[in-house]
């Protein structure tokens, strides 16, 4: 049986937030702009929509107008960009807290693609 890296919810949070910290300078600078939340699965409606082979393929969702769409003429109301990262995805296929340290990374850097305008095929990881 695979073993899976076992981390509380609050040293996960500190992982996002480190990962958020170790980004290069003009990344970190978009993170300003950008809601991050920690959420434990992705929601049933989330699933649904992006219809994964597998639930453990979404470990995080990026949720908002991408800087390419984005308009001075935005119209008001809407909701700041924000990024998801799923706790118990990550912990799931990753075997040591190496790996979901690395794996927080990628899934920050690739939600932040999103928010850039890159598409799934376009990301570095």
């Amino acid at each position: 049986m695979a073993r899976h890296a076992h981390i509380s919810s609050e040293a996960f949070a500190k992982l996002v937030q480190q990962a958020i910290a170790d980004l290069p300078p003009p990344y970190a600078k978009l993170m300003e702009s950008i809601a991050v939340v920690v959420e434990e699965e992705p929601p049933p409606e989330v699933l649904e929509d992006l219809e994964p082979d597998s639930e453990d393929e979404v470990l995080g969702l990026y949720q908002g107008q991408s800087l390419v769409g984005d308009s001075f003429f935005r119209p008001g109301g809407d909701q700041p960009p924000r990024i998801s990262i799923y706790r118990r995805p990550i912990l799931r296929i990753c075997e040591s807290p190496d790996e979901v340290v690395q794996e927080v990374y990628d899934t920050v850097v690739h939600e932040l693609g999103h928010h850039v305008g890159l598409d799934d095929d376009d990301m570095p990881y």
